[in-house]
């Protein structure tokens, strides 16, 4: 079935509020006609310009090459700002990109895009979390790119500290969880960009995270600390009164 048929395809069931087909027998139909089919590169990008959920993506999954930058934006206007199923495919093959072939740094680290990155590194979703993490490691070559990559995720840091210093016992434990993930994340990403950063901010960010309640953080800062040799909080950490904190000093 041609593109141009399966995006008119029972014309009027799209719901305009979510992007999605009426019902789940059309999207299961959709997405199974749309896995079937050899679509084109320029269909591919096509369909991740102008299509709905379950069409982008699919067509995130299936592109096989990003050819230049402005294909590559088309990729990354994806990666956030949309439906979930579309972030993560796209998480999914930029990292997928990247791992195959060296070509692909070049087009990803363009310093427009290191916001974007910034920004789906805090997703709500790990999974996303995690593969752009270790997407952008393999694009701080580009020290441009990396730099302001590391000014936005330290920003994060400083954002998520204020708005845990608001929350009193009454607020409710998702809103606190919220700011730790993203607190978490921005400590997980900055382990590996810390050397684009003054060494007294980054420290200043660690004594931070080493008031926090919330265990994992206080790991994340163990692991900064031992990887940069910051001695005040290695001191501080090393008797923590949690294992995991503790464990990340055992053989320093």
């Amino acid at each position: 079935m041609p593109y141009d048929k399966i995006i008119s395809y029972k014309k009027g069931y799209i719901n305009l509020n979510t992007g999605f087909y009426k019902d789940l027998d059309t999207n299961f139909e959709q997405a199974y006609l749309m896995s079937e089919k050899n679509f084109s590169h320029s269909e591919l990008l096509d369909m991740l310009k102008n299509g709905n959920i379950p069409q982008r993506q699919i067509a995130a999954l299936k592109l096989d090459r990003v050819e230049n930058p402005d294909e590559a934006r088309i990729l990354m206007n994806n990666l956030t700002g949309c439906d979930g199923k579309i972030r993560e495919a796209v998480a999914f093959k930029i990292n997928s990109f990247l791992i195959e072939d060296e070509k692909y740094v070049e087009i990803f680290a363009n310093s427009e895009f290191a916001p974007v990155f910034a920004d789906a590194v805090i997703d709500i979703n790990a999974n996303i979390c995690r593969l752009i993490a270790d997407s952008v490691c393999m694009l701080k070559t580009n020290r441009k790119f990396a730099k302001i990559y590391t000014d936005k995720i330290i920003r994060f840091a400083h954002e998520a500290f204020a708005e845990l210093d608001k929350f009193i016992f009454r607020d409710k434990k998702y809103v606190i969880n919220k700011q730790l993930f993203k607190l978490y994340w921005t400590l997980e990403t900055l382990k590996d960009f810390c050397d684009m950063a003054d060494s007294l901010t980054i420290q200043s960010i660690l004594k931070q995270a080493c008031a926090q309640k919330e265990y994992t953080v206080r790991e994340k800062a163990a692991q900064i600390a031992v990887k940069y040799g910051y001695t005040e909080i290695i001191d501080t950490l090393k008797e923590d009164n949690n294992y995991y904190v503790r464990a990340i000093f055992l053989n320093h």
